[in-house]
């Protein structure tokens, strides 16, 4: 373990043998940091957190402090953080609150640029990209390999589907199906992620069939439980388009259309 002589490092927190803290870090009570971590000079990880392997975590982040919800009144809740994620600098994570599952939740290998503030209760998950200054509000959940423009920000309890991206400046206050791209103030839709579901090796058909679903649901318009029926009789033949299909049945808010 490599601990500089400035940190202050709770006795009640688990840190394993081979994690790197930097200078002035201060890690307090009940958080646990997994094997090859490493935590920058001047971060703050309070308690309870639970921090995954591998991961960097820059200078100055916030982890695990308190959520930033009136209504919370110290009640125990966690962020939990896996493995291999890159968090730079001045990034905040809070905790959960206990008018949700009391828990905030980040995945694996995720890459969370300067800035970033992912708030209480939201539930990120793998391989997403977040540049700098991406904000999501609380109850956000962001679905795997989404992409969050620099600036963009999310209102409380929206949905962010797998392999969507979300263009810089963005303002999302609905739901943003899968595999879509979205930009603009609030936010409309733009088409599918084609360039990144093609650096993901989905085939040229899969595209297709992805486009072909996105047009049912945003050029023809249709009703959206119409738009959904149809996209229902074609998944079978057409698996690639079941997640794209989850994220418009699972919408509470109304999707960015």
């Amino acid at each position: 373990m490599s601990i500089h002589s400035t940190a202050v490092v709770s006795e009640k927190a688990n840190i394993a043998d081979d994690v790197e803290i930097g200078p002035y870090a201060v890690i307090g009570d009940d958080v646990a940091i997994g094997s090859g971590s490493r935590i920058g000079s001047h971060t703050v990880v309070n308690g309870p957190t639970t921090i995954g392997r591998d991961n960097r975590i820059y200078q100055f982040a916030s982890i695990g402090d308190d959520p930033q919800d009136k209504k919370y009144a110290g009640e125990p809740t966690r962020l939990v953080i896996g493995d291999r994620n890159t968090i730079r600098e001045y990034c905040t994570l809070s905790r959960g609150t206990t008018q949700d599952l009391g828990e905030t939740r980040l995945g694996d290998d995720n890459w969370i640029m300067a800035y970033v503030h992912i708030a209480h209760d939201c539930v990120v998950g793998d391989n997403c990209i977040m540049a700098n200054n991406a904000t999501l509000a609380g109850h956000v959940h962001v679905g795997d390999w989404a992409i969050l423009g620099g600036f963009t920000g999310i209102h409380q309890f929206c949905r962010v589907g797998a392999h969507a991206f979300l263009g810089m400046f963005s303002v999302i206050n609905r739901d943003v199906p899968a595999y879509t791209t979205v930009a603009g103030q609030p936010a409309a839709p733009k088409g599918i992620n084609s360039e990144g579901l093609k650096r993901r090796s989905f085939s040229a058909d899969e595209i297709r069939n992805i486009k072909n679903a996105y047009r049912i649901v945003f050029r023809q318009g249709k009703k959206l439980a119409e738009a959904i029926d149809e996209i229902a009789g074609l998944a079978a033949e057409q698996p690639e388009i079941t997640v794209f299909l989850e994220s418009l049945r699972s919408s509470e808010r109304g999707l960015v259309r």
